[in-house]
């Protein structure tokens, strides 16, 4: 498997994200503990040396069951994180972006994990602020590295202004961003962190919770699968590892059945004529 600067570390390009070992919503206890534990550990075996989690997944629990299945951790093993957000009592989404929240959000991720430092941390933006606060932000962020408390400063939900203005400011080490065959309205911000040389982590590869038959049920998507033998989110997962050579995948699962499809699909090797069947994947 194809490895890629991520930072300090190269890491392989299929990675694994915890969001969906809580509950629902990554919201609340596991359906299937023993399973989600049994998720993580394979995983690793299968290769997975980058895991991104968030305290806010669950809260707490996706971090807890990393900890519960794999502590002490493998020295290959990178987690990345981030901060930026919070769960209300509902498991609704609410901001937590002032310098002193996200100082708290990395300890926090920190104390559940058992680690003295992450590799990476992402910022999440939730809105398009004055160029100040982000500032503000990133300062807060540069000092959480200086205390040894991160490796590296990463972004999530930026578009190409904000992330210029980071990079002008700091190292940038990774971008998370939505990201997929037929939502590629983050192509700008992939094509600047090409250049950068910053490693670029799409979430929803497979399309959003609601959103995923576009992707999976798409005709082309489909149309390959079966002429390559292969499943429609392997060729999803597939085609965003071979639009660019900086792209990271983090596909999650609580499911041991579909890890299994999901780390396959770093070994699909689509030919120039899929690539070009779904290159018009995304347009109306």
């Amino acid at each position: 498997m194809k490895t890629f600067p991520l930072g300090k570390r190269n890491v392989h390009r299929v990675g694994f994200g915890a969001m969906q070992l809580p509950g629902r919503g990554a919201f609340g206890p596991p359906r299937d503990r023993a399973e989600a534990l049994a998720v993580v550990r394979r995983a690793v075996d299968l290769g997975v040396d980058h895991i991104d989690t968030a305290q806010y997944y669950g809260p707490d629990v996706a971090n807890e069951i990393l900890r519960s299945a794999l502590y002490p951790y493998p020295e290959e093993l990178v987690f990345v994180s981030k901060v930026g957000a919070k769960r209300d009592e509902k498991g609704g989404w609410l901001p937590a972006q002032r310098p002193a929240e996200l100082r708290a959000g990395v300890e926090e991720n920190l104390r559940a994990l058992g680690l003295d430092k992450l590799h990476a941390v992402n910022l999440r933006l939730h809105s398009k602020d004055a160029a100040s606060v982000l500032d503000e932000q990133l300062d807060a962020m540069i000092d959480l590295r200086d205390a040894g408390l991160i490796d590296g400063i990463g972004m999530s939900n930026v578009d190409v202004e904000q992330l210029r203005q980071a990079v002008d400011k700091t190292e940038i080490v990774c971008v998370q961003n939505p990201f997929n065959l037929v939502d590629r309205a983050s192509q700008p911000v992939l094509e600047l962190c090409r250049e950068r040389g910053i490693a670029f982590v799409p979430f929803f590869p497979l399309g959003a919770a609601f959103g995923r038959a576009r992707v999976l049920g798409h005709p082309k998507v489909k149309a390959v699968a079966e002429r390559l033998d292969a499943t429609p989110a392997q060729v999803a997962l597939a085609w965003v590892l071979a639009v660019a050579d900086n792209t990271l995948l983090i596909p999650g699962t609580a499911s041991l059945e579909h890890l299994e499809e999901n780390m396959a699909a770093g070994h699909l090797k689509l030919d120039e004529q899929a690539m070009a069947e779904l290159s018009t994947a995304g347009t109306p």
